[in-house]
């Protein structure tokens, strides 16, 4: 009986550590391309565009469906606000990207809030100029 017990209990943990193992959270990804299947191209936390200006991906990806026709970029520069971008979305989408220009250099943090203002993710990057 004890036999029965431990093989239970050893199926009940498999199981459940096979969930927690296969769940994620959102994420949000400073790249400079995303591939067809949503995955970062050259990923990374710092940059170093022209003096001029260049850009990135800012790639989000989450655990469900956005469920939302939009999202909002809040971008801060140095801990001040800077700007923000709206991006279209799908409802049933559960990555999206946006392309993005930065002319300046600093730490960029940005925050991604859905239509119901709930924030989704955040994230930084630091940018170098040439």
């Amino acid at each position: 009986m004890k036999v029965l017990w431990f093989f239970i209990l050893l199926f009940v943990l498999s199981i459940s550590s096979g969930l927690i193992d296969s769940s994620y959270s959102q994420s949000i990804y400073f790249c400079e391309g995303v591939d067809d299947e949503g995955e970062p191209i050259n990923e990374s936390s710092q940059f170093t565009i022209p003096e001029d200006g260049g850009f990135l991906y800012v790639l989000v990806k989450l655990p469900n469906e956005v469920d939302c026709r939009s999202v909002s970029f809040e971008i801060y520069r140095n801990d001040d606000f800077d700007n923000t971008i709206e991006v279209d979305t799908q409802k049933n989408w559960a990555w999206f990207w946006k392309k993005i220009n930065f002319y300046k250099s600093g730490e960029f943090t940005i925050e991604v809030y859905d239509c119901n203002d709930e924030l989704l993710v955040a994230g930084s990057v630091d940018i170098d100029t040439e």
